[in-house]
């Protein structure tokens, strides 16, 4: 039987396991001199690893081009699959591969190189920060502030 088809346990099993591996690659870039500048790496890394995780759509650790596309199309962007060819390879750095690792995905969001899918990841975790500012109960309001 295979293990993608069944739910429940064994599914949390894949994903805790999976957790694991990216943690440990997060650890290592937190201990990393090139990345010790970095501001709030910590909480970046988390937020990142979470990111991949959700788009890790075939749970084999790597993201494919149909997992990218899915990740753009859920944020409202979808692409042509001559676009997502080129974001593919500016995230593995030039190379024809069609998958990239949880690697490569940190060194992209990390590096200095403007690649299309750190911007586009950058807007959407800036926009969520301030859909959370806005939760609870709205303000009294006041006579005055009727028009």
């Amino acid at each position: 039987m295979d293990s993608r088809a069944q739910g429940g346990k064994a599914y949390g099993v894949l994903k805790s396991q999976q957790e694991e591996k990216l943690t440990s690659v997060n650890e290592a870039f937190l201990s990393d001199p090139q990345y010790a500048e970095e501001e709030e790496l910590a909480s970046k890394l988390e937020m990142f690893k979470k990111k991949y995780m959700e788009f890790d759509m075939n749970d084999k650790g790597e993201i494919d081009i149909m997992g990218l596309k899915r990740m753009l199309e859920k944020l409202g962007l979808a692409k042509t699959h001559l676009e997502l060819k080129k974001m593919m390879s500016e995230v593995v750095g030039g190379t024809s591969k069609d998958t990239f690792g949880y690697n490569d995905f940190l060194k992209m969001m990390l590096g200095k190189r403007n690649a299309i899918l750190k911007l586009i990841l950058a807007f959407e975790c800036m926009g969520k920060e301030q859909e959370q500012k806005d939760v609870g109960p709205p303000r009294r309001k006041k006579i005055s502030d009727l028009p």
